[in-house]
């Protein structure tokens, strides 16, 4: 299995964007253009229970991607509070002109005109916003089911238990770095969370987004973009291709390095990447197989041997200067083909 070619083109992705539609601070179009500079070639603009049609902005090299972000507390109300746990979800629409609302709640919908919010196409059934376990499952089953896929958002921040994380059913990617939420909180690298839902069966994707707001200017170091993002294996540019990709798994987080190629041969993994200072094929926390030169100097590829034992491997690729990049998990029935 070859997941990743050096035949294929990579599309950069931030997969979490707030405009002025929300409680970002710049226009939808000034965003597109500042990814584009950026070299990107995929934004979600993911506003905060606001669902806008932003296709207008695709063309043959740039996509923009439908979805809104959603979020639960336990204030019926809607009320921030800074020491309680909450969760947000970023749901990205298979159908670019998909502008369904998950359980409308309007303490929830408040950068929405009401009108407006309520014209919306209502996927309901579910009553209003609950923070519990089985509330947010079904939740989640509903947003499916209206044709989003659903991602979790910046946990640590979310300050939620393991014990909800590890119940909730049907989310298809994790943010394994959050920009904004690392500027924040200094503490939004999500690996060790990542595999710990590996360890106890829930098979996830992984992936990096800013989640930017730019509430500071762009050249300040507390600026929110272009840090962290999603390096999608899709066919080409286009909006039905980046979804594709996307359900399966086709793409990688990172924060700087850049993963060439990645193919399994049975038992036997080969990897390259730009210069980093070690290469992991992770098997647990206790274990990890390792690429690197004693003296320092940069590696850019590695050979690894499965072992028998390992139900699952994700490989990371970390810099000299502390940037990394993670890949997914793999099964064994995967890596065994």
């Amino acid at each position: 299995m070859e997941f990743i070619s050096k035949k294929q083109r990579q599309y950069k992705a931030n997969l979490h964007c707030h405009s002025t539609y929300s409680d970002g601070k710049m226009e939808p179009t000034q965003l597109v253009q500042a990814y584009k500079e950026h070299g990107y070639s995929v934004l979600a603009i993911t506003d905060h229970e606001s669902t806008y049609d932003h296709t207008a902005y695709t063309t043959d090299d740039f996509v923009v991607l439908t979805g809104y972000e959603a979020y639960i507390r336990p204030s019926s109300t809607c009320v921030f509070d800074y020491y309680a746990p909450e969760i947000h979800l970023n749901l990205f629409a298979k159908d670019p002109h998909n502008l369904s609302i998950i359980a409308y709640d309007p303490p929830y919908c408040k950068y929405m005109p009401r009108e407006l919010a309520e014209s919306r196409p209502q996927a309901s059934g579910i009553g209003p916003r609950k923070y519990s376990v089985e509330y947010i499952n079904a939740f989640i089953d509903l947003a499916r089911k209206a044709g989003y896929l659903v991602a979790y958002n910046h946990p640590n921040w979310s300050m939620e238990s393991d014990e909800n994380i590890l119940n909730y059913e049907g989310i298809f990617s994790l943010e394994i770095f959050n920009t904004q939420a690392m500027i924040e909180n200094q503490n939004e690298y999500n690996l060790a969370l990542y595999d710990k839902l590996l360890r106890n069966g829930k098979f996830m994707f992984c992936h990096g987004a800013d989640d930017n707001h730019n509430k500071v200017p762009m050249d300040s170091i507390q600026n929110d973009s272009f840090k962290s993002w999603t390096m999608i294996m899709a066919k080409d540019c286009t909006y039905e291709s980046v979804i594709h990709a996307l359900e399966h798994g086709d793409f990688y987080a990172s924060t700087g390095p850049e993963i060439y190629e990645l193919k399994f041969e049975k038992g036997h993994v080969h990897l390259e990447c730009s210069p980093a200072q070690v290469i992991h094929m992770q098997l647990s926390p206790k274990k990890s197989l390792r690429v690197f030169n004693h003296d320092g100097s940069p590696v850019t590829a590695a050979d690894f041997e499965i072992p028998q034992s390992a139900p699952y491997v994700y490989f990371s690729v970390i810099s000299p200067d502390g940037t990394s990049a993670h890949t997914r998990a793999f099964r064994r029935e995967e890596f065994e083909k």
